[in-house]
């Protein structure tokens, strides 16, 4: 029987979410073996309950409700499995090389967890170096509300790029792709020096009220038009404790680039395909920051430095790196 792609990316979907309950963290009142309900014989504990509760980040408060939807939750998901097993889905080798994957994964991450998951908070006076190296993230961000039109990039042409140049309003701009017939998107936003990339912030910072340009972000092009421009500090209190998390983050990612570098140093790796084995371009990855989006709150986007023979294993171990606590 032929699977469709969708159909086949359900199951692994489902069958994923099952192996990973098998590596959450353990609530406390679990009782291994408890059974809350069965379905066709199955057993669903409170073991497997008490999972997804934790998963969930579910409280006191609210555990009564959200136990009985994630009850349901479970014996709909033990339904949908045994019926794929019945078809025989679960040898199916789409779904088979998804499991591996997802069990490998899992592994890797435990390893990482385990090895470098624990680290001490920052010193005070690193994280007051990092506060005071960075002033637009901080003491001396600014906010910016920009009106902005949305864009398909093919739209951004040599010819709207010369409207956009003489024109005074956003709206010059809207009647102009109106006139051509391309659809847009116009939106309010609020960004920041601290969530902005420093070019743009640096453009933004020089930039009169009301002054519109255009820029390619991503897989979309905007027409913005700058409305104002406001004073935003965050304090050193605010920001420290996301600052902490930013540098515990930033040396467990290093310390995993370290440990794969001694990992590979004891190895033996043999390719059999000699083209795949030809060392990459070396590209050297850039220290990033921390970009509080609010006050409240610091994005991290960071990427640390990593040499050539590191850049590689360190992009492959992010996945498991952003999941220790």
């Amino acid at each position: 029987m032929k699977l469709s792609q969708s159909r086949v990316l359900a199951v692994c979907l489902l069958l994923l979410t099952s192996t990973l309950c098998a590596c959450g963290p353990k609530a406390s009142d679990a009782t291994p073996g408890q059974a809350l309900a069965s379905v066709n014989g199955v057993e669903i504990t409170a073991l497997q309950l008490n999972e997804e509760l934790a998963r969930a980040g579910v409280g006191t408060a609210g555990r009564d409700a959200a136990s009985k939807q994630l009850l349901q939750a479970l014996i709909d998901r033990q339904l949908l499995q045994s019926e794929a097993a019945r078809e025989k889905l679960d040898r199916d080798p789409k779904v088979m090389q998804a499991i591996d994957r997802a069990r490998a994964l899992i592994v890797a991450q435990a390893w990482l967890q385990k090895h470098i998951g624990n680290l001490a908070t920052p010193a005070s006076a690193d994280v007051e170096s990092y506060f005071y190296a960075h002033p637009t993230f901080f003491g001396s961000r600014k906010q910016f509300t920009m009106d902005q039109l949305q864009l398909p990039p093919a739209a951004l042409t040599p010819a709207l790029k010369k409207v956009v140049d003489n024109a005074r309003s956003l709206d010059d701009v809207t009647e102009a792709l109106s006139a051509g017939k391309v659809q847009t998107t116009r939106s309010r936003v609020t960004r920041s020096t601290a969530d902005l990339a420093p070019a743009l912030a640096d453009r933004l910072l020089a930039m009169r009220k009301g002054q519109v340009f255009a820029v390619q972000e991503g897989n979309r092009a905007l027409v913005i038009a700058l409305v104002d421009v406001q004073e935003a500090p965050v304090t050193l209190a605010v920001a420290r404790p996301q600052i902490e998390q930013f540098l515990v983050k930033q040396h467990q990612k290093e310390s995993a680039t370290a440990e794969v570098a001694r990992l590979r140093a004891d190895a033996k790796i043999e390719y059999l395909n000699k083209a795949l084995a030809e060392t990459p371009t070396a590209q050297a990855g850039q220290a990033g920051s921390p970009r509080p989006a609010d006050q409240a709150a610091v994005s991290i986007t960071a990427v640390p430095p990593a040499t050539t023979a590191t850049a590689t294993a360190s992009n492959a171990l992010d996945r498991g790196v952003s999941g220790l606590k």
